[in-house]
Parts: C-alpha cells; sequence; structure tokens
C-alpha cells in the first residue's frame, strides 16, 4: 500500500495540476460517478434476484 510519503506527494501533485479551485468539482464529479454505480449495481441485483423468483415459479 501507499505510505504517508507517498500520498502527500500525489496530493501535492493534484493541487499543482488542477489548482485549489478546481479540486471541489472533480471530487463532485467522482461522487456522482460512484452514486451512478452503486445505483446500477443495486438495480442489477434486483433484477438478477427477479429472475430467480419468477424461475422458480
Amino acid at each position: 500500500m501507499f505510505g504517508h510519503w507517498e500520498i502527500i506527494l500525489i496530493v501535492l501533485a493534484v493541487l499543482l495540476l488542477f489548482g485549489g479551485r478546481k479540486i471541489p468539482e472533480l471530487m463532485r464529479g467522482l461522487g456522482s460517478g460512484v452514486k451512478e454505480f452503486k445505483k446500477g449495481v443495486r438495480e442489477g441485483e434486483e433484477e438478477s434476484e427477479e429472475k430467480k423468483q419468477d424461475e422458480s415459479k
């Protein structure tokens, strides 16, 4: 895994590349992407459960 120094260097590199103002926008986009992914996984699980129930009838 990453150590403390590697994480600090990555954070500094991100700050230098994108600047402090762009980071909240990037995190907001990342958060919404994760939310959509979880929603898709949940819907896929529900569909597979419905198919199993239909097949057992």
